[in-house]
């Protein structure tokens, strides 16, 4: 495995932390706005100058004098992104000037034992040649450099000098590495989507052992679509914390907008979604919305009750009453109760994850799903159109994630979505696809020697 460098840049909220992170890592993966304080969780990317890669991390807004609030959590993400990181990048506005809060944040950073840190002055663009970074010397923390990341200026060379020394070895070439089977040799994309303040941070800091993400008791803490890879019991994964989706309504921000569509497309990346429900109220409207946004979007679905614990017998017995009357069309995703905060039922949890991942991109043989759809119509003929009969001739699989059967036959437009539905549940039997959506799809033959009139 190839040594990849760490670069972690820091500095006080809205120095342009963000920007330079998308600018490093050539994606707009971090969300970018003028407003303090937008990104919270430490957020990982990956660059590469010529045939260098590296691994960039963007931090939150640095407040080290921050006593209470979501400011001491977001603090600590930056202390271990720095203890993490082989070099930091100090970010400072050229345009705000120094404060009382760089200065702090340099003394921590020459107290922390960080060896290497760049000191990098942003917003320098169309400012005289040494006015923007003389102010920066008295930080202590070397020769200031002038970039900009918004227009690109300097970051080349800030690169090169942040991976000087730390260049990996030439011969250490990414081997192209295949599974036995060749099937699931790729980590499992986890997202966790839920309502605001559900516990989805919870359940990954939870995961992962550590406090990877802000868990904060604030509706909306977490903003950005974070990723983070992690083993656990020999199994690679990919967890990805969304945040909250409220409704279209309660949606002001446009911070947040940006968010909706973060996790959004987060789910559509991702290969198995974990529903979060919070058992201390009801299921509501809007958990039945982000379900069917999942359901439409074809993924794999877990269904996670959190804060089950502490909840007496007659409550638990309601919650899965409503969970059955509201969610009806998740019938065929498994359901757990967790507590995230305690780490209850997380193992089972992941067995389903495993279970609905494996059912996603499961191989339908094409004889046996032609024999199941031929037992299928012999129990139950489709019913008649007119004087017309549809007719199945045979079945074979056209895709993965999620599984789709292409039909074949005759007249096949005519089969209604009831019937549909009952193939779908004879297949998902068959097969065993639990946590899937499954698709069919009906193609009519032609007669190729039929006029457009539809005459021989």
């Amino acid at each position: 495995m190839s040594f990849k460098p760490v670069i972690a840049l820091v500095g006080r909220p809205n120095v342009g932390k963000s920007t330079l992170f998308n600018r490093m890592t050539r994606s707009r993966a971090a969300i970018v706005a003028d407003y303090s304080g937008l990104t919270r969780d430490r957020h990982y990317g990956e660059g590469r100058v010529g045939e260098t890669p590296f691994i960039v991390i963007d931090t939150g807004g640095f407040e080290p004098v921050a006593k209470s609030g979501i400011m001491v959590e977001m603090a600590r993400q930056t202390r271990q992104a720095i203890a993490e990181a082989d070099v930091v990048v100090f970010l400072v506005d050229a345009r705000a000037g120094i404060n009382a809060h760089d200065h702090e944040i340099a003394r921590l950073l020459r107290k922390s034992g960080q060896q290497r840190v760049l000191l990098a002055v942003n917003k320098a663009e169309g400012m005289g040649s040494g006015k923007a970074e003389a102010q920066f010397y008295e930080l202590g923390l070397g020769e200031p450099h002038p970039i900009s990341a918004a227009h690109g200026d300097g970051i080349a060379d800030l690169v090169e000098l942040a991976l000087e020394g730390l260049v990996p070895p030439v011969e250490a070439e990414p081997e192209a590495t295949e599974g036995e089977d060749g099937e699931h040799d790729h980590r499992i994309k986890l997202a966790i989507v839920g309502r605001p303040n559900v516990g989805k941070s919870t359940l990954i800091n939870t995961l992962m052992g550590e406090e990877r993400v802000i868990a904060f008791d604030l509706p909306g803490t977490t903003r950005d679509a974070i990723e983070i890879d992690f083993e656990r019991d020999g199994k690679r994964y990919t967890l990805i914390d969304t945040a909250g989706l409220r409704k279209r309504g309660k949606v002001f921000e446009a911070v947040e907008k940006f968010s909706v569509i973060k996790t959004l497309q987060a789910i559509e990346a991702c290969n198995v979604v974990v529903l979060v429900l919070d058992a201390q109220t009801e299921v509501s409207e809007q958990d039945a919305h982000i379900a069917g946004f999942v359901l439409e979007t074809g993924r794999a679905v877990v269904v996670a009750i959190n804060k089950w614990d502490g909840l007496d017998s007659e409550k638990r017995e309601w919650i899965e009453r409503e969970f059955q009357r509201k969610l009806r069309f998740l019938s065929f995703a498994r359901m757990h109760t967790i507590s995230a905060l305690k780490g209850q039922g997380i193992k089972p949890l992941l067995k389903s994850v495993h279970t609905a991942h494996a059912a996603a991109f499961a191989k339908l043989s094409t004889p046996r799903l032609t024999r199941e759809l031929q037992e299928a119509v012999e129990q139950q003929q489709p019913p008649r159109k007119g004087i017309f009969r549809p007719k199945m001739r045979y079945a074979h699989q056209g895709g993965q994630n999620p599984p789709l059967v292409i039909i074949h036959g005759n007249a096949l437009d005519a089969i209604p979505d009831s019937y549909r539905r009952y193939l779908e549940t004879r297949f998902r039997n068959a097969f065993d696809l639990t946590g899937t959506p499954l698709r069919i799809e009906f193609k009519s033959s032609r007669n190729p020697y039929a006029d457009e009139d539809g005459k021989k």
